[in-house]
């Protein structure tokens, strides 16, 4: 029985990619942007943030493939940093995040898209100190959102969660106690995809 769900399950997915590759649209690229972190409520965040507008926002860089036209697969790697401001310091966290997202071209060049995030923890510090007991290097996440296209550039916007339960913990300066910040990502991202 294990072996007959492998075998469906390769067939489909050989029927998928055939399906896929037999579009037009199939293309790829580079892509890079802005990603804003948030530490709770978006509003709240971008409100309290008015005098250091730069507090939270990070960066991305990194490569996409599309396949599809009408109906797409866009795999993405990208090296991503990201900051975040507590009242106790700065977080800063460096990663390779790989979103691997289906979408649909709704209405002329408006296209939305979603699909699981799995990202690698490279490097992590809190107030200039290496954080290395953060749970899991690797996570899993989501994205969804919405991109404009022309020709071969696009611009797209997402919002981008976290799944896993992922926490680092550190000691307090006075070395009393121990506190902990959750490393899931939360963030909107914006990017500029250029087609190659």
């Amino acid at each position: 029985m294990k072996n007959l769900k492998k075998v469906a399950f390769l067939i489909l997915l050989a029927s998928t990619c055939t399906f896929t590759f037999a579009q037009k649209g199939t293309s790829y690229g580079i892509k890079g942007g802005l990603n804003y972190n948030s530490n709770g409520d978006y509003l709240e965040s971008i409100s309290s943030n008015a005098e250091h507008p730069d507090r939270n926002i990070g960066y991305h860089i990194g490569v996409f493939g599309k396949l599809g036209d009408k109906l797409y697969f866009r795999p993405e790697l990208m090296y991503t940093a990201t900051k975040s401001e507590y009242d106790s310091g700065d977080f800063n966290m460096k990663k390779i995040d790989a979103p691997m997202l289906v979408g649909l071209k709704v209405l002329g060049p408006v296209s939305i898209f979603a699909g699981p995030s799995f990202q690698y923890i490279l490097d992590s510090e809190f107030d200039n100190i290496s954080i290395n007991n953060i749970e899991n290097d690797f996570s899993v996440g989501l994205n969804f959102g919405a991109a404009v296209n022309f020709n071969k550039f696009s611009i797209d916007l997402r919002y981008e969660r976290g799944f896993n339960d992922n926490e680092a913990e550190f000691l307090s300066n006075n070395d009393i106690g121990s506190s902990r910040l959750d490393t899931r990502p939360d963030q909107l991202i914006l990017s500029l995809s250029v087609a190659l």
